[in-house]
C-alpha cells in the first residue's frame, strides 16, 4: 500500500479515502491522531489493528462542531458545556453517557460511555468536516510508543500501513502532548488523564471540585474509562531512566560515570551545554531553556523518538519538580520510564 500525503489543497481526497472506510492519520494541536470513520465497526478495528492497540482501550471521537455532540451523546450536564463552551476546540476530551448505536461498539471498548473533543487545529476541522462524520483519532503511533508530533513520526510508524497521512505545515505540533480527559458528573469534574489543560484552570472558571483520579481507581470503575490510561505507553525501544529533579552538575555526572553503556540525554539546553561532552553521552536532544514547561512539553515525544534512533542505548531524561503545573509532562515521561534516579 502507497501511503499518500494530503494536504489542505487534496482534503477532499483524504475524506472520500475515510468515508471509503481507510485510515488518514491527521495533525491536531496535541499530537497526530489516526483518523477513521468513528460509525462502522470495520473501519474502527482497522485502527486497533494497525496500532497494535488492545480492544478494551477506548477510543476518542472527535467532533468539528458542538452540533454533532447531540447526535452522539444521551445527555448533556451543566458542567459538560461549559467545559465545551470554554474549552472546545482545544486539547480537552470530556466523558458523555453514550448514545446506543451513536457509535460502533468498539469505539468505547464495552463501557456505556463515550470521550469526545473537537480539535483546535484547522485541517483536523476541515477534514471531520469534509468527510461528514466524526472520526475516532487516536495518537498515530504504534501502541505503547511514543505520540507522533511531527509528520516523520507518522511515516516511520505507518508508511505503507495506511492509506495516507494529511500533513501540517508546522514541525511539531501546538502542544505536544495529548487532551485531558475529563468525566464531570454529579457537580464535580474527575480528570481522568492530565493534559495541557489543568486542574486549576477548570476550578477557575467553575468553581466546583476538580480532582485527578488515579490510574489504579479508573481500573476498578466499570462504566467509564478514559483512553489511554489501562497500558504502557510513550516508550522507546531504549530503557528511559528519569532523573528526578537532580540539584546540580556533579549529580548529573555521577550519574553518568555509573552508567554502563551509551547514554542519550534529553535535557534542558543548559544541561546539554555541560555534559555533552561527557565520554557516556553520544546523543543529545534539548526540551528548551531551563524552566520552559511549555518548551518541554511539546519536545518530550520528538525527544525520546530522535534518541530512539541514535546510538545510545541508554535515555536519561531530566524530570521536574512535581507541582500543579508540571502534571502533564510528569505524567508522560513517569509512563515512559523504566526507572526513576
Amino acid at each position: 500500500m502507497k501511503t499518500e500525503i494530503y494536504t489542505l489543497e487534496t482534503i477532499q481526497e483524504a475524506a472520500q479515502a475515510i468515508r471509503a472506510g481507510e485510515l488518514i492519520a491527521f495533525p491536531t494541536e496535541t499530537v497526530y491522531g489516526l483518523g477513521a470513520r468513528s460509525d462502522e465497526s470495520e473501519s474502527v478495528e482497522k485502527v486497533y489493528r494497525a496500532k497494535g492497540r488492545p480492544s478494551d482501550n477506548p477510543l476518542i471521537v472527535h467532533v468539528s462542531n458542538q452540533d454533532q455532540v447531540a447526535d452522539l451523546v444521551q445527555t448533556i450536564n451543566p458542567l459538560s458545556q461549559a467545559l465545551m463552551d470554554l474549552y472546545w476546540p482545544g486539547p480537552l476530551t470530556i466523558i458523555f453517557p453514550v448514545k446506543p448505536g451513536a457509535v460502533a461498539s468498539s469505539v468505547t471498548g464495552g463501557k456505556s460511555t463515550v470521550a469526545l473533543r473537537m480539535p483546535d487545529h484547522p485541517l483536523a476541522l476541515a477534514l471531520i468536516e469534509a468527510v461528514g462524520i466524526p472520526l475516532v483519532g487516536p495518537s498515530a503511533n504504534l501502541s505503547g510508543k511514543p505520540s507522533p508530533t511531527q509528520l516523520d513520526h507518522v511515516l516511520h510508524d505507518f508508511s505503507g500501513k495506511i492509506a495516507g497521512i494529511l500533513a501540517a505545515d508546522e514541525e511539531l505540533t501546538k502542544i505536544g502532548v495529548e487532551s485531558t480527559v475529563v468525566f464531570p458528573h454529579d457537580g464535580h469534574v474527575d480528570i481522568l488523564r492530565p493534559g495541557y489543560i489543568t486542574p486549576e484552570m477548570i476550578h477557575a472558571y467553575l468553581e466546583c471540585p476538580v480532582e485527578i483520579i488515579s490510574e489504579a481507581h479508573q481500573l476498578t470503575n466499570d462504566e467509564v474509562a478514559s483512553p489511554g490510561v489501562k497500558y504502557r505507553h510513550y516508550s522507546p525501544q531504549q530503557p528511559v531512566i528519569m532523573v528526578q529533579a537532580p540539584k546540580n552538575l556533579d549529580q548529573w555526572r555521577a550519574i553518568l560515570d555509573q552508567m554502563e553503556g551509551k547514554v542519550g540525554l534529553l535535557a534542558w539546553q543548559e544541561t546539554i551545554d555541560s555534559l555533552k561532552n561527557h565520554e557516556r553521552v553520544v546523543a543529545t536532544y534539548s526540551l528548551g531553556q531551563a524552566d520552559d514547561l511549555t518548551s518541554a512539553t511539546r519536545h518530550i515525544y520528538a525527544g525520546l523518538r530522535y534518541l530512539e534512533g541514535s546510538a545510545c542505548q541508554i535515555i536519561l531524561v531530566q524530570g521536574l519538580e512535581n507541582d500543579k503545573n508540571s502534571t502533564a509532562f510528569m505524567n508522560r515521561l513517569s509512563k515512559a520510564s523504566s526507572f526513576v534516579l
